[in-house]
């Protein structure tokens, strides 16, 4: 609805479908992940969008009247950008928009290696108050595989800098991402990081690949292919088998999965469980996603 010329393709997480998708950089300064085609096509080169740029567009959008009651700071690499560049963006933000609406991001655990608490706990004071962090696996041998750059700690250690900083964090995991010889333990590792870090919101997606996996399985030297979806069930059964949460919003409803579940964990972990079990050992009893209504 908002009338900004994007550098496309662009992607938001689901819940920002009503926000203000603004565009601070243009792809992903990482861009290694083998999972991840999002940002491979030529024109989405990782780099900072210029802020005379950004707040020309935003101009525009205050001057025609467009209401704006949250803001996602695009593309999916936001964080990278330095704390005086995200100072100025906050501040931009909040000339325009007084009413400080909420703002949220992207962010690798990477992004915020430099980065203090009390530099974050300032943005946070301008208004950043949720940040959107793919952690995909807790396990340190498959982030290794599939290049993410990171790890178990490096993973915990971002996580414990935004909840110091009064910073909420929506994490994902994928789901089927280790392939049948790596699901169970990457199941119990996701569970333990999610456990140490304790999210406000944890979201599962089906790990899936519309270009193709030939890039994504080179690294397996054979030893990958994709879970079938008993397998998928099964492998979110462990996890949610081996989650220890005390109040985070879980959603498993992403429209790459199968199977949709929703609660917070942990007080509807047992009905979430007994849903897997149904699906798992009853085959029709809990309605499934066709293959026509999936997409990532």
């Amino acid at each position: 609805m908002y009338p900004i010329s994007y550098i496309e393709p662009v992607f938001r997480p689901p819940s920002e479908w009503k926000s203000l998708i603004l565009q601070v950089t243009n792809g992903c300064s990482w861009n290694n992940c083998t999972f991840c085609d999002m940002y491979t096509a030529e024109q989405k080169r990782f780099k900072p969008v210029p802020l005379e740029q950004t707040e020309a567009q935003l101009k525009s959008i205050v001057d025609a009247g467009y209401p704006v009651y949250r803001v996602f700071l695009a593309d999916g690499d936001a964080m990278t950008l330095s704390v005086r560049r995200l100072h100025e963006i906050m501040d931009m933000l909040n000339r325009w928009l007084p009413h400080k609406p909420r703002v949220s991001a992207y962010c690798l655990p990477r992004n915020l290696k430099n980065k203090s608490v009390e530099d974050l706990r300032d943005l946070r004071a301008k208004g950043l108050s949720l940040m959107y962090v793919g952690c995909e696996t807790g396990d340190n041998e498959l982030l290794t595989l599939i290049e993410k750059g990171e790890s178990f700690a490096s993973s915990l250690s971002a996580l414990e800098k935004m909840k110091a900083a009064g910073i909420k964090s929506s994490v994902m995991v994928l789901n089927g991402l280790g392939g049948p010889e790596l699901s169970e333990r990457h199941a119990i590792e996701s569970a333990r990081l999610m456990n140490a870090a304790q999210p406000e919101y944890l979201s599962t997606l089906v790990v899936d690949f519309p270009h193709g996996s030939e890039r994504f399985k080179t690294n397996f030297n054979g030893r990958w292919r994709q879970l079938n979806k008993p397998e998928l069930f099964r492998e979110m059964e462990v996890f949610l088998d081996h989650l220890e949460l005390e109040s985070t919003i879980f959603r498993s409803d992403h429209a790459s999965n199968y199977l949709v579940l929703k609660g917070v964990l942990g007080k509807d972990k047992n009905q979430m469980l007994n849903t897997i079990r149904t699906a798992i050992n009853q085959p029709g009893r809990i309605p499934l996603r066709e293959e026509w209504q999936r997409g990532l």
